[in-house]
């Protein structure tokens, strides 16, 4: 915690990797702490909050669970959803209301979203719980996305191509030639914040991934109604972002900076900055009274906690109804920023055994399509203890036997080694050989 004054703009997330987390946070292997600003330059009434879930055995306290268990309980919860519910008394996220039609209105003055870099192309809200429906059939899904703010009443939105429902709704309302109602809601429930991380196949089109969170709690989340467009809001968010997905427009992300970048990634990388990205027209910010701007700077491993675990669970899922009691725990490794590396812990009960932990490794891919390498340990091996699944690695592994690789295979596009420019053999940015080892 501090109260020293701290500028948004790069000073914030300098602090915080310097100070706050005791060094570089060059890789997302660095466990950091929560650290809050209290004195923010430019929002006086308002704090910013760092690094809440960076930290697995912190998430763990937080939903009460052992860390090493806590896929076990997000794979339960999918099981055991609790719908959301609306509530009609005022929430506390409309205690404060500003409308874009007000003079002077600019959400770059209301919401402290912090520009992690000088080279970013602009501040960014990095932990904002987006919500929308299907404009066909009113189903309502919760996502988290990188959102960067390019006006006084304009942002940015990115989406991972074909791999969130958001994205099926944007493209359904744009057919449609309609604009898409959408509410972002900041500073929630860390239940929340890791239910919206979840994917398809374990949460399909359809699935509202807030009853994963009311599972969690055992209580269904509280919506409120918004003030200016036709959608709900998580009631007790400390910030709501009101707004639209404007139909068939496009800008360039970093139309304000130049610099051809985005911001800093989960790899470990800086993104670059999309040439043509869609645009939420902003209706309406409202908050809590002090309110608290809940924020992540990549890499680091809150989006571990945040991508991981849920991938975790799906992986659980799949393997279980395939094959149960033959997987013991999964980790998805903060090397892989929660996201690309995955270590099973599979049993093998008899001779007959040997072979199905490479069918565990194939299903883990169809569970989290992401996903690009997955190890194969013994139920002796700790999966979540690096050294000794390296100690496996180097003494219960040949590469040229216990190597499967499966290439030609769509993954991440933020993985910087999946590019034509990397490798001839890459077709397409995004394209990767995903890989075994056993």
């Amino acid at each position: 915690e501090t109260s020293e004054e701290a500028d948004p703009n790069a000073e914030i997330s300098g602090v915080y990797r310097y100070i706050g987390a005791g060094g570089t946070v060059m890789r997302p292997t660095r466990i950091g702490p929560a650290m809050i600003f209290n004195n923010v330059k430019g929002h006086e009434d308002a704090r910013v909050l760092i690094g809440l879930l960076a930290s697995r055995e912190r998430v763990g306290l937080m939903l009460d669970s052992k860390p090493e268990r806590l896929g076990f309980l997000l794979n339960e919860a999918v099981k055991h959803p609790i719908q959301p519910i609306v509530i009609k008394e005022k929430p506390k996220c409309q205690e404060v209301v500003h409308y874009a039609d007000e003079p002077g209105f600019d959400i770059r003055k209301l919401v402290p979203a912090p520009t992690n870099t000088e080279e970013d192309a602009g501040p960014y809200i990095t932990l904002g719980m987006c919500y929308a429906s299907d404009p066909e059939n009113g189903d309502s899904d919760i996502t988290i996305h990188r959102l960067c703010l390019q006006s006084k009443d304009e942002m940015s939105m990115f989406f991972t191509p074909g791999a969130r429902h958001l994205g099926v709704f944007r493209e359904k309302a744009e057919k449609l030639g309609k604009p898409l109602p959408i509410s972002i809601s900041i500073g929630v429930d860390p239940a929340i914040e890791i239910a919206a991380c979840f994917e398809p196949p374990t949460t399909p089109i359809g699935f509202n991934e807030l009853s994963i969170a009311g599972a969690i709690r055992n209580k269904a989340v509280e919506l409120t109604q918004c003030l200016t467009i036709d959608e709900r809001a998580i009631a007790n968010a400390e910030y709501v972002i009101e707004g639209e997905l404007i139909p068939n427009v496009r800008i360039r992300e970093d139309q304000n900076s130049n610099t051809g970048k985005a911001m800093p990634e989960f790899p470990g990388y800086t993104g670059p900055a999309c040439d043509e990205i869609p645009v939420i027209k902003v209706k309406a910010v409202t908050h809590r009274i002090n309110p608290i701007m809940q924020t992540c700077i990549g890499p680091s491993e809150e989006h571990v906690s945040m991508a991981g675990i849920p991938t975790e669970a799906s992986i659980l899922q799949m393997v279980e109804k395939a094959m149960p009691g033959r997987l013991l725990n999964v980790y998805a490794h903060s090397s892989g920023g929660g996201k690309y590396m995955a270590i099973l812990q599979f049993k093998k009960s008899q001779p007959s055994d040997e072979g199905r932990q490479r069918q565990a490794a194939l299903l883990a891919f169809s569970a989290f399509s992401e996903l690009k390498h997955v190890i194969i340990v013994d139920e002796d091996v700790d999966p979540f203890d690096s050294n000794d699944v390296m100690w496996a690695l180097n003494t219960r592994y040949q590469g040229d036997v216990d190597t499967i690789f499966i290439p030609g295979v769509r993954c991440h596009p933020l993985d910087p080694s999946q590019d034509p420019e990397y490798s001839s053999s890459i077709k397409d940015k995004g394209i990767s050989c995903k890989t075994i080892f056993d």
